[in-house]
């Protein structure tokens, strides 16, 4: 596929279903990783697997990403753990679904300050440090709901929606230094959460969708591995959209 060794990554939100695949995909084409996330033992467990596995020494970091001075020293604990900072993978989010008329004001602001805030902070601690290495890749993982919009989630919409925004602009902002910044935007991928639907729940997501199934997180891990790669070098500020066919655009 595309090598990464030799590459440091930062991916948040590692221990969960998509951000598992997306570390597993990283690790495999060689990049040693630091993993992120609130709980601690899912994230050492999943280093253990990762190390048992891949190889390079992967390590975990503990971060709550609606603490702000956590995410602050994110950046700084991972180029001191790992020597440097290659590829930021910004992967963790969070939903708090409701209809516009009964979302309460602070349903609206966790989302915005995990999915979005943290996102910018971290994304511009990286870029401070990528710009003195001459180098670097940022993937976000937005939404098809991003582009689409979703009735009952105007919170995540609008922060996945200001994610790609703010990577367009950031992108150009670092492409004289070598520095791309691109969005993958999942559609319905199949992770535990999803294996909790009835049948008929699955047929009814799978109906909407052209291919007919739901996505396999591993596929979302090839498009970031993909826009972190050397290949990728002349790709940026776009948005790679892996929904099946689901919502077709341009």
């Amino acid at each position: 596929m595309f090598s990464l060794e030799g590459k440091t990554a930062l991916v948040t939100g590692a221990s969960g279903g998509i951000g598992s695949s997306i570390a597993r995909a990283l690790a495999s084409q060689g990049a040693r990783l630091a993993l992120s996330g609130s709980n601690a033992d899912k994230l050492r467990a999943f280093r253990d697997e990762l190390n048992s596995e891949f190889g390079h020494d992967h390590v975990e970091i503990t971060c709550d990403l609606s603490n702000t001075t956590q995410v602050e020293e994110l950046i700084p604990a991972t180029i001191d753990t790992l020597g440097g900072m290659d590829i930021l993978v910004n992967n963790a989010g969070i939903t708090r679904d409701n209809l516009a008329m009964r979302m309460k004001d602070e349903e609206w602001d966790e989302v915005i300050r995990i999915n979005l805030e943290a996102s910018f902070r971290l994304m511009r601690a990286a870029a401070r440090t990528m710009m003195k290495a001459r180098g670097g890749r940022i993937v976000s993982i937005t939404s098809v709901v991003g582009a689409t919009g979703n009735p009952g989630q105007m919170n995540y919409t609008a922060a996945k929606a200001g994610l790609t925004g703010m990577s367009k602009s950031l992108a150009q902002e670092l492409a004289s230094r070598n520095i791309t910044v691109n969005c993958v935007a999942p559609g319905f991928i199949r992770t535990a959460m999803t294996e909790k639907l009835d049948d008929k729940q699955k047929d009814a997501i799978n109906s909407r969708i052209p291919m007919g199934r739901m996505g396999e997180g591993d596929e979302i891990g090839t498009a970031v591995a993909f826009l972190a790669s050397d290949e990728a070098a002349y790709v940026t500020g776009q948005t790679l959209h892996v929904n099946g066919g689901m919502a077709m655009l341009s």
